[in-house]
């Protein structure tokens, strides 16, 4: 499952979301695609978890990355405001309108998503632990 040498990034067939496990922000955000996703072809890790932290490996991303929404789709990564946005974009509905912002150069939208990101914990807090899911959610959950 990790990445080896010079190999691409494993292929994923359900797009999966990383977040921060102890931010209420990031778990009200997993909690709003669980409720928009009719589907429930998103799968979810937080990054403190075994899982997430292979999967920054895969990625070449630093394990200490733990401050960023992370999208996977297919072998591509997306992280911050992009992650957000092909989120939104694949949630479908009127939130794929959202996604018109990608048209915002990335250094703007991720100067907004820091700013937010720095505050997270001041703004809406944190959790002592990351978040245990529902028995019906647990295999939605990954690591």
């Amino acid at each position: 499952m990790v990445l080896v040498n010079d190999q691409k990034p494993m292929y994923f067939e359900t797009p999966i979301l990383l977040f921060d496990g102890i931010c209420n922000l990031c778990n009200s955000t997993v909690q709003f695609v669980i409720k928009r996703d009719t589907t429930a072809k998103f799968k979810f890790a937080a990054l403190q978890s075994e899982y997430g932290q292979l999967m920054l490996k895969n990625f070449r991303l630093p394990d200490t990355f733990i401050d960023s929404f992370i999208y996977i789709k297919g072998d591509r990564c997306f992280i911050k405001s992009s992650a957000i946005l092909h989120m939104l974009k694949d949630i479908g509905g009127a939130w794929q309108l959202l996604y018109i912002f990608i048209i915002v150069p990335r250094i703007i939208r991720d100067f907004c998503y820091d700013v937010i990101a720095r505050s997270r914990y001041k703004i809406w807090g944190k959790r002592e632990s990351c978040m245990i899911p529902t028995p019906d959610l647990k295999s939605r959950f990954l690591g």
